[in-house]
């Protein structure tokens, strides 16, 4: 089953709701950069919450980015987005391991450690908006409910899971966002709180069979759950050869001479899918005449 993602509304649309399945791109990711199963859970976490906040934007162009900087083992992550379910990131240190926390469970949030969550969002506009919040658990979750409450003013509800074979593959892989709108009354919330109350862990929802339609109907039941629209995710970089040998040109002709003058072919890597490129010496030379 290829991941989606699912958009709802509930309560006469006094809660907005978005739940996805990303066992996919998650396991895309973890080869993409050979991560340990902490960061292939970190990284599957953010890449998650990335799917779903991308598509709340409106514009064909609009552009998201997750940026966690922290000052644990990962040292950062970085997760970008579109409106059309294309999500991409990667992680500095893909190598973390640790024992597993209190829990029994994946220490992301002792991978992590303190630190900030970056969301910004490329909307065409002059400047692009910025909000930041602290890391509360580091647990990325947790974080992004503390980012929508404190920047944008959104009361929300924020799932992640990403769940290990014992090959260290990904089984599952997927989670919510629930937002309250200003004019939801104190009913549904109410009701809304005992349904959360009987959910565990998204992992475990997954684990037991439950796509992004289960998820909402468990999160959402008594609160009339209308399903608008289910959108198509995936793992998608746009590098390419071309984009690279622009990026080579910005260097500046200093730079550029130098690598001609070395003699050496030259490859590069994309930080978000991990692809290589190679320019020969006469590529490089072709590059650079385009400055006459």
């Amino acid at each position: 089953m290829s991941d989606y993602i699912i958009r709802a509304t509930a309560a006469n649309a006094s809660i907005r709701a978005f739940a996805a399945t990303t066992k996919e791109l998650t396991e895309f990711a973890r080869k993409a950069h050979n991560t340990s199963p902490i960061m292939t859970a970190a990284l599957g976490r953010l890449l998650t919450a990335g799917a779903m906040m991308g598509v709340m934007q409106k514009g064909d162009a609009d552009i998201l980015t997750l940026k966690i900087e922290c000052g644990g083992e990962a040292k950062g992550l970085t997760v970008t987005a579109d409106s059309h379910g294309n999500v991409k990131g990667y992680c500095i240190n893909p190598n973390v391991m640790l024992p597993p926390n209190s829990l029994g469970k994946l220490d992301v949030g002792g991978a992590l450690g303190p630190g900030f969550l970056t969301v910004i969002k490329d909307l065409g506009l002059k400047e692009p908006y910025v909000g930041q919040t602290m890391l509360t658990t580091s647990e990325i979750a947790e974080d992004l409910t503390s980012y929508f409450m404190e920047s944008e003013q959104i009361p929300s509800t924020v799932g992640l899971g990403v769940l290990m074979e014992k090959d260290n593959t990904v089984k599952e892989a997927g989670g919510f966002i629930l937002q309250l709108m200003p004019f939801c009354e104190d009913s549904v919330i109410s009701r809304l709180e005992e349904n959360l109350k009987g959910v565990k862990s998204v992992t475990k929802l997954l684990e037991e069979g439950n796509g992004p339609e289960q998820l909402l109907g468990i999160l959402l039941d008594g609160l009339d759950l209308e399903i608008t629209d289910k959108l198509n995710t995936r793992f998608y970089c746009n590098c390419s050869k071309d984009r690279f040998a622009k990026g080579l040109y910005s260097l500046g002709h200093d730079e550029m001479q130098d690598m001609i003058s070395a003699g050496k072919d030259i490859e590069v890597n994309c930080q978000f899918c991990g692809n290589h490129y190679y320019f020969s010496v006469d590529e490089l030379k072709e590059i650079e005449s385009l400055r006459d």
